[in-house]
């Protein structure tokens, strides 16, 4: 006897998934953190470190003079140099609109959104290097330093929706 149980299950989330519009795909490794919901589209900015060389001269012989003040032998010095990390290496993830959502009616309204905040951007419904540039700017004055465009940026332009909150 042949069961189909699983096979129609799974049928069933990937239909599911289609109507919300959701894929029911699971995250690349890699390509999400660790825990992110199935059906969600993440980017990341690699912050690199911050080091320090600090450069010390150490004295070894002081200078050799005459009574007058006349230098027979000058002070002879070693140079030490060293670095420290002052800041790690951080990643910061954040999530983005996915690639189907980002169409070309949703990214005039971002590009609108943008020119009528003092970023200018073409308008022309392509995500274009312009656009790019732009979208970096806007979002690096609130602490991301990227070109990918954040949820959370398409949020407070008013281009995507709040999630809703969860009634008791």
């Amino acid at each position: 006897m042949i069961h189909h149980r699983p096979a129609l299950a799974g049928l069933g989330l990937c239909l599911l998934a289609a109507c919300q519009g959701i894929d029911a795909r699971p995250a690349l490794t890699g390509n999400a953190p660790l825990g992110a919901p199935l059906g969600t589209c993440w980017s990341r900015v690699e912050t690199p470190a911050v080091i320090e060389t600090v450069t010390e001269q150490t004295l070894l012989s002081p200078a050799e003079t005459t009574p007058e003040g006349l230098v027979l032998e000058p002070a002879r010095y070693r140079t030490e140099t060293r670095q420290r990390i002052v800041q790690d290496r951080k990643t910061t993830w954040f999530e983005t609109p996915c690639p189907a959502a980002l169409t070309p009616e949703l990214v005039a309204s971002l590009q609108r959104a943008l020119n009528a905040r003092g970023y200018h951007a073409p308008i022309s419904g392509v995500m274009d290097d312009a656009t790019r540039q732009a979208v970096r700017r806007y979002q690096a004055v609130n602490g991301l330093d990227s070109a990918d465009l954040s949820l959370d940026t398409a949020r407070k332009l008013g281009l995507v929706a709040y999630p809703r909150e969860a009634r008791p």
